[in-house]
């Protein structure tokens, strides 16, 4: 069973790097801290045994993502029966900030175009995207995260990175731009 000093050790390690996956998975501070709060609870609870020798940072990334996976399933669920709409302050900030730069703003909202764009693929192809590239995780780390073959995880990238270039195009942005 994973004690509290194993789980100090694992916060230690590599806490920042579950953290920034968990942000980057909610996309909002206070849903990321609570996944990140649940990933080591849940590892608490769990009767698992670390083994130092295999790589016990994917197990926490699994685990953050299986977490992650169950709470938009349960959100799905409750918005099937009373449907509830967040409005994006930061949005509301880059959109009435007229005191940016031009090419400023331009990169803002290419950010913004491409975090929705991946918000709205499929979960297999937004979980490898999201590890790959904003957790700095390996092909092999991703599959075993989410276990499947690393040749599956480098056919969802691929096919990932030609869904947000087709949507980008499709909106008006330029090879240059992107």
């Amino acid at each position: 069973m994973v004690n509290a000093a194993e789980i100090e050790k694992c916060i230690d390690d590599f806490g920042t790097d579950i953290y920034r996956f968990c942000l980057k998975l909610c996309l909002e501070k206070a849903d990321a801290e609570d996944l990140y709060q649940q990933t080591f609870l849940k590892a608490l609870e769990t009767e698992w045994t670390l083994d130092w020798e295999k790589n016990p940072k994917a197990l926490f990334f699994s685990l953050a993502h299986n977490l992650w996976k169950s709470g938009r399933r349960k959100q799905a669920r409750r918005n099937t029966i009373a449907p509830c709409s967040n409005f994006d302050e930061e949005m509301e900030t880059v959109l009435h900030s007229e005191e940016s730069i031009e090419e400023d703003y331009l990169q803002k909202e290419l950010v913004t175009e491409v975090r929705q764009i991946i918000q709205m693929l499929p979960e297999k192809f937004q979980t490898p995207l999201i590890l790959f590239y904003l957790s700095d995780c390996s092909i092999e780390q991703i599959a075993a995260i989410i276990r499947k073959p690393p040749g599956t995880v480098k056919s969802r990238l691929f096919k990932g990175r030609r869904l947000i270039k087709k949507r980008l195009e499709d909106t008006g942005y330029e090879r240059e731009s992107f």
